[in-house]
């Protein structure tokens, strides 16, 4: 094992608390122990760490009951992380520590590969040490958004501390944030997207978002690629916005959306080969305008039916807060084709209920 290991298995175990608190987040404290899943920070009651030394050993050890494993806080970082070699282990470790990072490089053979700022593969990292929304503040988030029908496909998930750069100068913050997954028509995740939140809660200036010039950012492969709440056959509904794509989840629960993530994305997003109706959510502005117009005629190119789905207000968001569910699925009866109300519509109060 590399030197500088029990050296930091020493300092994690001296705050193991703090360090299952937020590796270990579906968990919860019990007594002496911290107790959860398992190591990779499943819900569940089977792996339990010890959080103060005592007769029975020192605080930082765990054992998985079920699977039998166990192991110190540094195995916790690197399976709930999902990190492959001891190095970004003890990178991560230290930046939990608020420690310098190490300034050698890869031990021989590691199997670390840099990855450039931005691509695929991190925004594929992000999301798989992000954890499900449900009790978390994004779930909070949603929730004071109107937005109760959760079922989003494990598009979302919740960061606790995720990355925040103003600037290329400016040093590195960490906010709470919703992240969203963001796939080609294969289901591969492409990118993510950020909405970083305020962890003082609700303000109705920011409707929950973090205080910061630029509360939402995505990075990765965008162009063409969505949000997928449900899986698209031969009928979709596509937005732009998050918020907007899953409100209108939450009077069409089954009905499969795509939010594109802008008015220029939304312009540009690629449709199954599948599909036969199109539904665009346009938001009340002229770039939401372009983007209708653009689709449809992409759409009407491809032999799909296009309709366009009009908010009352600014946008379906908007509409759901002010009006609330009923009048945005009333709103959506008289929109979308006679078929599709039967299709989508019929089992919409006890789905959402």
């Amino acid at each position: 094992m590399p030197r500088d290991a029990s050296e930091l298995a020493h300092r994690l175990a001296r705050d193991a608390e703090a360090v299952c608190r937020y590796y270990l987040s579906n968990g919860r404290r019990q007594g002496r122990y911290w107790v959860v899943g398992d190591v990779r920070n499943t819900p569940g009651r089977s792996m339990f760490v010890r959080l103060r030394e005592s007769s029975k050993g020192p605080a930082g050890k765990w054992t998985d009951a079920a699977s039998g494993e166990h192991g110190d806080l540094l195995d916790v970082i690197r399976e709930s992380c999902r990190l492959l070699d001891f190095h970004d282990v003890a990178e991560e470790a230290r930046r939990f520590l608020k420690l310098p990072c190490s300034e050698r490089g890869p031990s021989p053979g590691a199997t670390r590969t840099p990855v450039q700022s931005g691509s695929r593969e991190v925004a594929r990292r992000l999301f798989a040490v992000s954890q499900p929304i449900a009790r978390t503040l994004a779930e909070t988030y949603l929730r004071n958004r109107r937005i109760t029908a959760l079922r989003h496909d494990g598009a979302l998930r919740f960061h606790p501390r995720c990355y925040y750069r103003p600037d290329e100068d400016a040093p590195v913050e960490t906010w709470p944030a919703l992240i969203a997954r963001v796939t080609d028509l294969d289901g591969r995740i492409t990118g993510v997207h950020r909405t970083w939140l305020d962890p003082d809660g609700f303000d109705s200036a920011t409707l929950g978002k973090a205080p910061i010039d630029t509360p939402r950012r995505a990075m990765g492969d965008l162009l063409g690629n969505a949000v997928r709440f449900g899986a698209a056959n031969d009928v979709l509904a596509a937005g732009e916005g998050i918020e907007t794509m899953a409100s209108l989840r939450c009077a069409l629960p089954t009905m499969p959306m795509a939010a594109a993530l802008s008015a220029n994305h939304l312009a540009a997003l690629l449709l199954p080969l599948t599909l036969r109706r199109l539904y665009i959510a346009r938001d009340a502005d002229p770039a939401g305008d372009f983007a209708v117009a653009a689709l449809t005629e992409r759409a009407l190119e491809s032999g799909i039916e296009a309709i366009p789905l009009s908010p009352r207000l600014g946008d379906f968001n908007e509409d759901l807060r002010t009006l609330g569910v009923e009048e945005l699925r009333g709103a959506m009866r008289v929109q979308i084709a006679p078929q599709d109300v039967v299709r989508f519509m019929s089992f919409a109060a006890v789905e959402t209920g």
